[in-house]
């Protein structure tokens, strides 16, 4: 008769496989990737309380300007926008100009609008790169509905936001056992940009960072500044950034 450890340890190896085979290994792969822009409107800005306001809105904008970094398809997206929740930033909106914006007038998740459905399927694409407000129902909500379809998803952290991190950090959890991807901004630019010499690459990207991702981009910056008149050569995108004499 085996020991009650012995079968503890059985059933906890079983259970890790079973969960681990679940939702395999995937990267993202800017050929088959498209960007949403979900519900980041003005009215809606005031509720992402769990981040300081200046971080998010930096945050939801660099999201937004991953479609121009990677040249992949973008759809965007409004709750009722002729309510409260008002419209998208135009920073954004000058951003993809001829992108799909899709005004959902009812629906609270935005895979019930079949408008929507359609413009997400006509990109041909099955990984979805998503942030939107608010966290616990708009990210959310398209993201189960996403998965539940057969989509592969990543959720921006960093571009989502609620009203507390409680709320956060459930909605992220129940993400993430749907086999959602929570990851960062960062994480995404690296994983579709997979190697600093492609394109884009670090001729590109080094000063996308130093706009939008500044922790990283004061690096290049520093490495530059460091080097400077002395020979030795940076990485293309170096160049351009501001150094210290």
């Amino acid at each position: 008769m085996k020991s009650f450890t012995a079968t503890v340890f059985a059933a906890a190896t079983f259970l890790t496989t079973a969960l681990g085979d679940a939702v395999p290994w995937e990267r993202l792969n800017k050929n088959d990737s498209m960007l949403l822009i979900l519900d980041l409107q003005v009215g809606l800005y005031g509720l992402a309380r769990d981040f300081d306001p200046n971080v998010y809105h930096n945050a939801m904008m660099a999201h937004s300007a991953l479609g121009q970094l990677f040249d992949i398809p973008v759809v965007m997206t409004t709750s009722a926008q002729e309510g409260p929740n008002g419209v998208l930033p135009k920073a954004i909106l000058d951003m993809y100009p001829d992108a799909p914006l899709i005004q959902r007038h009812g629906e609270v998740d935005a895979w019930d609008n079949e408008e929507f459905r359609e413009a997400v399927k006509s990109t041909g694409k099955k990984q979805i790169i998503v942030g939107g407000l608010v966290t616990d129902v708009c990210t959310a909500f398209l993201a189960l509905s996403l998965r539940a379809e057969g989509y592969s998803v990543w959720a921006n952290v960093e571009a989502s936001g609620t009203t507390t991190e409680l709320i956060r950090n459930t909605a992220n959890d129940q993400m993430a056992r749907a086999g959602v991807n929570i990851v960062s901004l960062f994480a995404i630019v690296c994983d579709l940009m997979r190697d600093w010499r492609h394109t884009p690459g670090a001729q590109t990207v080094l000063p996308w960072l130093a706009k939008y991702y500044p922790a990283y981009g004061m690096i290049a910056e520093a490495h530059n500044g460091a080097i400077k008149g002395q020979g030795e050569s940076v990485m293309p995108g170096e160049a351009v950034l501001k150094t210290q004499v």
